[in-house]
């Protein structure tokens, strides 16, 4: 069996994915895609023979020319095993994010936050998920946190966390296939009472509300453009943890939202990526 992988924009991406699954029948038994980074797209196609690697090719080549397709072999019983293996539990405090396969294996006194690997960005892997994790348990720590909202939620892990500590959250996602997914999330971890999904903008549910804590893991341009509705939307003495960030983006970041009333509390670097902690300060 074959892998065939390659990086690129949404777009591009989906527009491959979409021309394999039209053909009946494929040369691929199976196709995913998922966002690697923010930003960045990873598509996978498995193949049992190299004659479908060379069909799925040409399809690829004619849906999406940018696509640079890499091959590799790999056991034809086991790439699923291998896939799952890839992706262990991650651990963030008082969190652990996993999917069932995982979790399973984890024991202990952990909150077990169930989210498999999907198209919606946010397994707990990458370094900005997690930095958002730790930011919320550090948060958790000091005082209890009662409504929360998500912006760029993605699979809603960060939603779902916040919901398993007793909080309301309201989880924003532009994608509506992530959005769909952020929802199955919330109902498989029992918290879909607590956690109220929007697909869209949703600037018009944030508009004359504010929250204790908010979330904005996207990417820094957008953090930049959004800094005054974030700023408006997190309550007097609340919360707002920005990432989607890389190292040398911070400074950018920064200073939008330092002149906005807001007091930097906390830097959590991880890898290449940066979390902001930012802590609005309280009305005279």
């Amino acid at each position: 069996m074959l892998l065939l992988t390659a990086l690129g924009p949404l777009n591009a991406i989906k527009a491959a994915a979409d021309e394999l699954d039209r053909h009946d029948p494929s040369p691929a038994d199976a196709v995913s895609w998922f966002e690697e980074n923010p930003g960045k797209f990873r598509i996978e196609i498995y193949v049992p023979t190299e004659q479908d690697g060379a069909s799925a090719q040409a399809i690829v080549g004619a849906a999406a020319p940018e696509l640079h397709l890499t091959h590799k072999e790999v056991a034809p019983a086991d790439w699923v095993a291998m896939a799952l293996d890839g992706l262990p539990a991650v651990r963030a405090g008082r969190f652990v994010v996993a999917g069932a396969h995982a979790l399973q294996k984890e024991h202990g006194g952990r909150k077990h936050i169930w989210i498999e690997a999907s198209e919606a960005f946010g397994t707990g892997h990458h370094g900005t998920t997690w930095g958002c994790l730790m930011a919320l348990e550090n948060k958790l720590r000091q005082r209890r946190v009662r409504n929360v909202l998500d912006v760029g939620a993605g699979s809603g892990v960060l939603a779902i966390a916040a919901a398993t500590c007793g909080a309301q959250a309201l989880a924003i996602e532009i994608d509506p296939r992530a959005a769909a997914i952020a929802e199955i999330n919330a109902r498989q971890n029992n918290v879909a009472n607590r956690v109220r999904v929007i697909a869209g903008d949703g600037a018009r549910y944030i508009a004359q509300q504010q929250f204790d804590l908010v979330f904005a893991n996207i990417l820094m341009r957008p953090l930049i453009r959004l800094a005054p509705k974030l700023v408006r939307a997190t309550a007097p003495g609340g919360a707002l943890i920005l990432s989607g960030l890389l190292r040398s983006q911070a400074p950018l970041v920064r200073e939008a939202y330092a002149n906005r009333g807001m007091i930097l509390e906390r830097q959590i670097p991880k890898e290449a990526w940066m979390t902001l902690v930012w802590r609005k300060r309280q009305r005279a």
